[in-house]
């Protein structure tokens, strides 16, 4: 099982299928006496035909249906879904599946069309950055140090001057913190929202990002530029001498009369010409791009352009550019813009505030009851024993003291414990918080168990989708050991079933036999020779032996080849020309050759024989499970399943 097989469910999750659910689900049929729903099968057999180029009828599906089944039924009595490793796996895909279930879609919405609606304003703004602290204390300290800056750009100092003094932002020499206009979902979250929410020409309180903290000055607001794309050339002056800056001057100014007044094209001269090496491969041309995505010079000038139109030669601190602007357009629509406002709140706390609103609703609806006193007595004892230790962990791992009550069910301290990653850490209070927030991770946990379990039954979608991630599983398993692993390891067996069908396997043309030992040098490659004529090495350790004598210098192949099928073999057995020595490989020499008429053993065709033996194993093993697990199928319900494919189908 693997990712992909999750990516294909989750796929087939999203298609439009039809199927019975419901209070009118019958039973299709029983195998071995355990029923099967007409829902079960119907998703199966809908979603089996959305993979095939040629659509089965109902009865066509239906043995292949009933023999997944069977095999599905030899799987749990053999106990696969009963092992630690099988249920592991299967609660990472359980929770994974469950994720689009458990949130609340509205609370979801609302912050994916509040973002959008941030993206039509554009906001100019400076800022200030100061680093993060390496601990607590001095995180402190660098906040305090810029609120004394923001007071003193209150009471009237220069904003670019205290920016050029403090901010470690590497740009701010250039632009004295002034970052231009910039859009919503391309900073984090923080920074973003003190953009937006700070009035036109405040200073917003001092915030924190990964990067530092921050105090951001808003310097006006307009309606968004929307998306440029353009074609651009650059000639590099960053790092130059003012004469060596000059003369790319001079070359720019001679290309931009060349794409001008002279009409050669420009995507041909920008391949030629440009030094941007990411854009002059395709022609100079960029990325579709919006405000705060490029340096200001290039941004303004890509904006004020016409479509179509090119810029006389402009400075930026990377050099001097031309642009020619292809078009422009506005934000994409809320629909295309979706997946990737999607993907920007994931990935800060207001990803949280779906599931955060819907564990609420779940708390709720199964009636949590937190024992607050209960809590209390461990929190003081952990803080009275000066942290949580070893003989504490234990003492509280043993106990079935209730700490919540859940659907009328206790969750006992035992359970709250099990739910403990990493150990606390801190002082004795400090730790007895850090258990109130695991009593709370563990009554979630507890909530959103329970939750899936109705998922289970309320959600037909959801419902058929986990049975077939848990049959998949053991189908996987069951089949490995009853047929594809079985078949490469039973030696004995595949050398039987070759002898039965040796005919089958028939050559029409002779095939060289052998081993060829390759070496890195004429010294070695005789050394090796006279090695071998002097020592009775046996085949199946030949490289072993060969190696632990010649190191890295030496190495075998085992070769089955015919006539024109490799030029070294062609050469030690069928008369061709020697190939030319070359690479690392170039000398070697052939050991126990010979040519053979026909395959001696498996091993001579052991792809095909595998094959077929696999096949052969999958006959007999899916015999066995007919007469064990038999089949009964209600002809009734099947009925009605054929008229529902014909209904869906439009006959």
């Amino acid at each position: 099982m693997n990712k992909l097989f999750l990516s294909l469910a989750l796929t087939a999750a999203a298609a439009t299928v039809a199927f019975a659910k419901g209070p009118k689900d019958p039973e299709l049929m029983t195998i071995g006496g355990t029923p099967v729903k007409l829902s079960e099968f119907e998703y199966l057999y809908n979603k089996n035909n959305t993979q095939q180029l040629q659509p089965q009828t109902v009865d066509e599906y239906l043995g292949m249906f009933v023999a997944y089944k069977q095999k599905v039924a030899a799987a749990r009595e053999a106990g696969i879904d009963k092992t630690q490793a099988f249920q592991n796996e299967f609660e990472g895909y359980r929770r994974d599946l469950s994720a689009p279930y458990l949130k609340d879609q509205a609370v979801e919405d609302s912050i994916l069309r509040a973002e959008y609606e941030r993206m039509k304003t554009e906001r100019d703004v400076s800022h200030i950055m100061i680093a993060l602290g390496d601990n607590p204390a001095a995180d402190s300290r660098q906040k305090q140090l810029l609120d004394s800056i923001r007071t003193a750009i209150l009471g009237g100092s220069d904003f670019a001057e205290l920016a050029r003094k403090f901010s470690i932002d590497r740009s701010v020499v250039r632009n004295g913190g002034h970052m231009g206009y910039i859009t919503a979902a391309r900073f984090p979250y923080t920074f973003e929202d003190a953009a937006y929410e700070t009035k036109v020409g405040d200073i917003s309180p001092v915030i924190r990002t990964p990067f530092g903290f921050h105090i951001v000055k808003v310097n006006g607001e307009r309606p968004a530029q929307g998306q440029v794309l353009v074609e651009h050339i650059l000639k590099l002056t960053q790092g130059m001498d003012p004469q060596a800056a000059a003369a790319q001057k001079a070359k720019i100014d001679s290309i931009y009369t060349l794409v001008t007044a002279g009409g050669a094209d420009f995507e041909d001269v920008a391949t030629r010409e440009s030094e941007d090496p990411g854009s002059a491969k395709n022609g100079g041309r960029l990325n579709w791009f919006g405000s705060g995505q490029m340096v200001p010079e290039f941004e303004q000038t890509a904006f004020s352009l016409a479509d179509g139109a090119i810029s006389e030669p402009f400075a930026t601190a990377y050099g001097y550019h031309i642009i020619k602007r292809l078009e422009g357009k506005g934000i994409d629509p809320y629909e295309t813009m979706h997946p990737m406002l999607k993907k920007v709140i994931s990935q800060d706390e207001r990803g949280e505030l779906p599931r955060k609103r819907r564990v609420e609703q779940l708390k709720r609806k199964y009636g949590v009851q937190l024992d607050q006193a209960a809590i209390e007595a461990v929190k003081q004892e952990i803080a009275a024993n000066m942290g949580l230790d070893s003989a504490l962990t234990a003492k509280f791992l043993g106990s079935e003291t209730p700490m919540a009550k859940i659907n009328k069910q206790p969750l006992m301290l035992s359970e709250v414990m099990a739910e403990m990653g990493n150990p606390f850490i801190g002082t004795g209070e400090q730790q007895a918080r850090q258990f109130e927030g695991l009593v709370n991770r563990a009554v979630e946990n507890a909530v959103l168990d329970l939750a899936r379990e109705d998922l289970a039954r309320e959600e037909p979608q959801y419902g058929n989708l986990l049975n077939e991630y848990r049959d998949g599983m053991m189908l996987f398993e069951i089949s490995d050991r009853n047929v594809w692993s079985k078949a490469k390891e039973d030696k004995e067996g595949l050398e039987k079933f070759f002898e039965a069908n040796r005919a089958k396997y028939a050559w029409d043309k002779p095939r060289l036999k052998s081993y060829v030992v390759f070496a890195t040098s004429d010294s070695v490659c005789s050394a090796a020779k006279a090695y071998l004529e002097s020592n009775n090495v046996p085949n199946d350790s030949l490289g072993l032996v060969l190696r632990r004598q010649f190191g890295n210098n030496v190495k075998v192949e085992r070769v089955l080849a015919a006539k024109g099928e490799n030029p070294i073999t062609d050469f030690i057995a069928f008369g061709g020309e020697k190939p030319e020595p070359k690479g690392r490989w170039a000398f070697y020499f052939p050991y126990q050759n010979r040519v053979i008429l026909q395959p001696e053993d498996a091993g001579d065709v052991r792809g095909a024989v595998t094959g077929d033996y696999q096949n052969y194993l999958e006959e007999k093993w899916v015999a066995t499970l007919r007469e064990k697990y038999p089949a009964k199928i209600n002809q009734k319900v099947l009925k009605q399943a054929r008229k529902n494919q014909e209904a869906a189908s439009g006959k």
